[in-house]
């Protein structure tokens, strides 16, 4: 397949503005396709969902095509797709739904690879449920997470297994459906997050073997949406905390307060969007693979630039050097703070992010958090290799 990356960036409105946007893994620009759609649903009308009026309807059916959009991008069904603000709001929740059929001497695995919206929820729930929590370690300086040692951690009272589907920071991608697998054999349930999995190749969750798998749309074009995809039989032997008057059907129960029905609509839009990145045909699910391997594709020949030229300089310190990673780069300069690189960076028009991300226990291990962590260049599908060659160029420029 075809990826025309002119193409694709001529669909950003915000690429205009001269600037290497190498910002993605923090949240990627909008297409102007997600814009007119936020924009089409309002000019239409809206009102809240389950009314007899025509707006209301519109509601309705935004929410209803939102999650079969999700289903197919994430390879999950509608009727187990949760929307809400993003994947943390989301994650809490959860955890606490979860937690409620915990209790002392259950244990809880956790990673120090993820991101600490998979770490802090799970840790404060087992806190409160009386529940053990169990590490998972990260191979240094390779930047692995062997699947093999949760074979080693689980036992007949693990109730979750919570991992990432790719670090946030050094791209490193596990064996989720070994590790999934290890949680299944054991009777406990899997949480995957895949934040940042998902905007850098195709993704199905029955493959992960994930009981939950959380996304995120403005990682992949869409609005400040967060998603759980779950099994519906599975949401339905949860109770979470809700209102008595809410709805209680599946997903719908965990959804709290009144969504943002507009941005609903821009989600729905952004998947439209990946689905048409390719030349394939088929089925909304069959042009989404097609057209995520072809970002996968992509991404991994300009991340060998990337990465290559980072490695090859002297005064440069990479982070990870994992077998499989999405196109991410985490450094540092040599007699600079990662804030002073990167405010060197942003007044050449580079846009890159420092310090730590989010990935707390994982900094922590590098040895790196306290400093002020590293430089996280993120590349995603409307980068290209200009945006590359400044970078390099620009750290290039920082020697001595």
């Amino acid at each position: 397949m075809t990826f025309d990356v002119r193409k694709v960036r001529s669909g950003y409105p915000a690429l205009a503005d001269g600037h290497a946007y190498l910002d993605g893994a923090a949240g990627t620009q909008v297409p102007a396709a997600v814009i007119d759609a936020i924009g089409d649903a309002y000019r239409a009308g809206l009102g809240n969902a389950g009314g007899a009026f025509p707006a209301s309807r519109r509601s309705d059916v935004i929410t209803s095509e939102c999650r079969r959009a999700v289903a197919d991008l994430t390879g999950g069904e509608p009727d187990g797709v949760i929307l809400g603000p993003n994947m943390t709001t989301l994650t809490f929740r959860l955890a606490n739904a979860l937690a409620a059929g915990w209790g002392p001497g259950d244990e809880v695995i956790v990673t120090r690879m993820d991101h600490d919206a998979n770490v802090r929820p799970w840790v404060r729930a087992a806190a409160r449920a009386g529940a053990v929590i169990r590490w998972a370690d990260v191979d240094l300086p390779a930047g692995e997470l062997p699947a093999g040692q949760f074979g080693e951690l689980v036992c007949d009272r693990t109730r979750l297994i919570a991992v990432t589907a790719a670090s946030n920071i050094i791209g490193t991608r596990p064996d989720v459906a070994a590790i999934t697998a290890i949680a299944r054999a054991a009777g406990a349930l899997s949480y995957v997050d895949g934040v940042h999995a998902t905007p850098h190749g195709p993704t199905d969750v029955r493959a992960l073997g994930a009981d939950f798998y959380a996304t995120s749309a403005y990682k992949w074009s869409g609005p400040h949406i967060g998603a759980v995809i779950a099994d519906p039989a599975l949401l339905e032997s949860l109770r979470p905390d809700k209102l008595v008057p809410a709805p209680d059907g599946v997903p719908e129960r965990f959804e709290q307060g009144t969504p943002p029905y507009a941005d609903l609509a821009g989600v729905t839009a952004a998947v439209d969007h990946l689905a048409g990145l390719g030349d394939a045909s088929g089925t909304r699910r069959e042009r989404l693979l097609a057209a995520m391997t072809a970002v996968r594709d992509h991404e991994e020949q300009l991340a060998a630039v990337l990465l290559g030229g980072l490695t090859a300089m002297p005064h440069v310190t990479t982070y990870g050097r994992p077998r499989n990673r999405t196109a991410t780069a985490y450094f540092t300069v040599a007699g600079r703070t990662p804030r002073q690189v990167a405010e060197y960076l942003a007044e050449r028009k580079i846009n890159v992010w420092d310090g730590h991300n989010y990935a707390w226990e994982l900094t922590g291990a590098l040895g790196i958090r306290d400093g002020g962590g590293a430089v996280r260049a993120g590349l995603v599908h409307y980068n290209d290799r200009s945006d590359v060659d400044r970078l390099l160029a620009a750290v290039a420029e920082l020697a001595g």
